[in-house]
């Protein structure tokens, strides 16, 4: 059986946290800054964890992580 390679597009932007979960940043810190409050953009800069929804695509798409 061939192994299952790494998706690179998930690797470059999903981060393996110490237990079951996985990093993210935030979409929408981009462009069009003028009209969102400084509370706003600063929560988007941070890192958010992956939904548990979407764990099983994510653990899908990084095997070896």
């Amino acid at each position: 059986m061939p192994k299952i390679k790494t998706n690179r597009a998930a690797a470059k932007r999903l981060m393996k946290t110490g237990g079951k979960g996985f990093k993210r940043g935030n979409a929408f810190k981009s462009h069009i800054l003028t009209k969102k409050d400084a509370k706003r953009k600063a929560r988007l800069g941070k890192t958010s964890m992956v939904s548990p929804a979407d764990l099983g695509k994510v653990r899908r798409l990084l095997p070896s992580v």
